[in-house]
């Protein structure tokens, strides 16, 4: 019971220490030293080999007579019968059968055989070969036929027994037996070698015609660019030259589109040139590449290339080897008609060539296609097509006609009223200065600045009359020019330096008057320094101080502020009264930094600098000791960088301390220092 308790009653109710195996204890290797005779695994296998048992093998048996020789094929059947029986589907155990019977003699029993053997599977040809090649070993012609006969009528696609059939009746010299079973294999329509060997069995009997149409019935079942080439070389071998183009003709009609029309064009050509028809290959080939896709014909390029330099001369040389890049463009720009790079190259190629019709008819082709947006940015590399097209018909071209005309489809094409190009109406208008139509360029300027004005117009439109001598039409264009553009500091500028330049002070006065009045302008600092400018190289320097103080009541720039000292500083007065006056600017620039703007530190310490400069400056008359006690101390210090997560860290900067803050800092610590004492002596007395 106690062992019964303890046990598991998934080990049936034996304990663990029970069901353990005790392995045996390993043995311990005393002596590890190698063994005196070492023993190869090569010897072990040779041992084992030599030892082994030779085969049983059955006795040979002895038939000596007709009983005998009667079992022993009773036997024999009988073992095939129940081997058939077992696996009927194996096709080997069939062939094996019939060949025992057929070497026994009895042929009418291996006939037997193979015809149950092709009733189980006669869609197997690998029987129908064996039954034939067995009525054939044999010489049972008829026979052989037969088998042939159901063999071709059941299995009409099976090439092997067509070609294995017609053999046979070659070998027996029944020409015209082969012959009509060729027919009646090419009513099936098999593939191109099946024609092929219908052709080469007429020809090695001489019968050329019967080839013939045999060739013409193959083009017509394999309509293929290999078929109507090997009819051409038939015609060709057989020296038929004039028969051997008609085919390439009739190839060329129905397979000009084929995939494999490159092969075909090749062919013809060679064929050609072996003819010496030079000029006839150098149309196929022209012909071929203006209709093969430019990707499939890469051997046709090649080989035009090379045929052009053995038999063209210079000119047809370049033309082939520019034909491939011209072929290559074609195809870019047949992908993408707006890839207007492409078309540059293009023209640039057919530019190189230099015919003059293909060059028009690419340019004409290239601007054809206008961009779909009326955006400038995508008419920025289309419009160089148009200015390239003109150049071309003014410098190479010299048709004056023609590049007026292209400047004028350019111009009524561009919608100006969105946006225009200043070039083109320049470009066209300097045309017609170099044609000395002066009247029509002014007209073309005139139109710019009617339908687009830009700057670059009214500057060169101004350049143009200035150069001519034209005053009055100038001063007509700068105001214009200014009625179109009121804010362009650099028109108030050149008008106002055209009538300096004619002596009429007071016009480029006023117009200058009129300039910084404006409420709006886009540079006024070069504006009121060119007013400046004119008024210093005038002479008029209280009208000069009278500028620089209106200035100043518009800004308080510090560059002003030193323009105007160092004006003072240099105005051809007595040098005192120069020193004197450029102080009291500086003076009255630092009261107001001082006073009005007290953050600006950097400016006030940059003006002190300058001041400090000048006086250097002027030499013994100078007076260094006015400037020193104001300048500023310079001191590094440092302030917190705020971030987006919080504080990142501190930056270091450079303050400026002046002398009065200093002073004023001092006081402040003063005060704080009597305040202390005055609360300790309080508190001591309350003790």
């Amino acid at each position: 019971m106690a062992s019964n308790k303890d046990g598991d009653p998934s080990l049936g109710y034996l304990t663990r220490k029970d069901t353990e195996v005790k392995l045996p204890r390993p043995t311990r290797v005393k002596n590890k030293t190698p063994a005196p005779i070492q023993i190869t695994a090569e010897q072990i296998l040779r041992e084992a080999r030599e030892r082994q048992e030779a085969d049983i093998r059955p006795p040979k048996q002895k038939i000596t007579d007709s009983t005998e020789l009667g079992d022993y094929r009773l036997r024999k059947r009988k073992e095939f019968e129940d081997l058939i029986r077992r696996v009927r589907w194996n096709i080997s155990v069939w062939i094996k059968y019939a060949q025992w019977e057929e070497s026994q003699k009895d042929f009418n029993r291996a006939r037997s055989v193979w015809e149950r053997a092709l009733e189980v599977d006669y869609r197997n040809h690998t029987l129908w070969l064996k039954y034939a090649e067995v009525e054939m070993k044999n010489k049972f012609i008829n026979h052989a036929r037969n088998v042939w006969d159901r063999a071709v009528t059941l299995l009409p696609r099976v090439d092997q027994l067509w070609y294995k059939y017609i053999h046979m009746e070659e070998m027996l010299g029944n020409i015209a037996g082969a012959r009509q079973i060729f027919e009646r294999w090419m009513g099936w329509m098999p593939d191109q070698q099946g024609w092929l060997s219908y052709i080469k069995f007429e020809l090695r009997y001489n019968e050329v015609e019967r080839a013939r149409g045999i060739f013409e019935r193959f083009v017509q079942c394999h309509p293929k660019v290999s078929a109507w080439i090997r009819y051409a070389k038939f015609e060709m071998k057989n020296g038929e030259v004039a028969r051997a183009r008609n085919v390439y003709e009739k190839a060329v009609q129905k397979l000009a589109d084929d995939e494999e029309a490159e092969m075909l064009f090749v062919a013809f050509a060679e064929f050609e040139e072996r003819c010496k028809e030079t000029e006839r290959a150098r149309c196929i080939y022209k012909f071929a590449l203006d209709h093969i896709p430019k990707g499939r014909a890469e051997d046709l390029y090649r080989k035009f290339v090379t045929f052009e330099k053995q038999y063209g001369d210079k000119e047809g040389i370049e033309d082939a080897i520019v034909g491939k890049r011209r072929f290559q463009y074609e195809d870019e720009v047949r992908k993408n008609p707006l890839n207007y790079d492409a078309w540059f190259d293009y023209i640039r190629l057919e530019e190189s060539v230099t015919n003059k019709v293909r060059i028009r008819e690419v340019y004409e082709r290239a601007i054809a296609n206008v961009p779909p947006a009326q955006e400038k940015r995508y008419w920025q590399r289309y419009i160089y097509l148009w200015i390239n097209y003109a150049l071309y018909e003014e410098l190479d071209a010299e048709d004056i006609e023609r590049t007026r005309e292209v400047y004028r489809e350019c111009l009524n094409l561009i919608p100006h009223e969105k946006f225009s190009f200043a070039k083109i109406w320049l470009l066209a208008a300097q045309f017609e200065i170099r044609q000395l139509n002066l009247n029509g360029a002014r007209q073309v300027l005139g139109n710019a600045i009617g339908k687009a004005p830009k700057d670059k117009i009214f500057k060169k439109y101004i350049e143009i009359e200035l150069q001519l001598g034209n005053i009055d039409r100038c001063r007509k264009l700068y105001e214009k020019y200014l009625e179109w553009s009121p804010e362009n500091c650099y028109a108030w500028s050149k008008y106002a330096e055209l009538e300096r330049s004619l002596s009429e002070t007071e016009r480029a006065r006023s117009i200058f008057e009129l300039a910084i009045a404006q409420p709006a302008l886009d540079m006024p600092e070069l504006l009121w320094k060119a007013y400046i400018d004119f008024e210093i190289s005038e002479g008029e320097y209280d009208r000069t101080r009278e500028l620089y103080e209106r200035l100043l009541d518009r800004t308080k720039h510090l560059k002003v502020w030193i323009s105007y000292a160092k004006f003072e500083a240099s105005a051809m007065e007595e040098q005192n009264l120069c020193i004197q006056n450029a102080r009291r600017v500086f003076e009255k620039a630092l009261n107001y930094f001082r006073m009005s703007a007290p953050e600006l530190k950097e400016e006030r310490a940059m003006l002190l600098d300058e001041w400090l400069d000048m006086e250097k400056s002027f030499g013994q008359h100078g007076d260094v000791s006015l400037v020193e006690p104001k300048l500023p101390k310079k001191l590094k210090k440092r302030k917190q960088i705020a971030s987006e997560d919080g504080l990142a860290g501190y930056e270091e900067y450079i303050d400026y301390v002046f002398p009065e803050e200093a002073h004023a800092h001092n006081l402040k610590i003063l005060e704080k220092a009597r305040e202390w004492k005055r609360q300790k002596l309080a508190s001591g007395a309350d003790d």
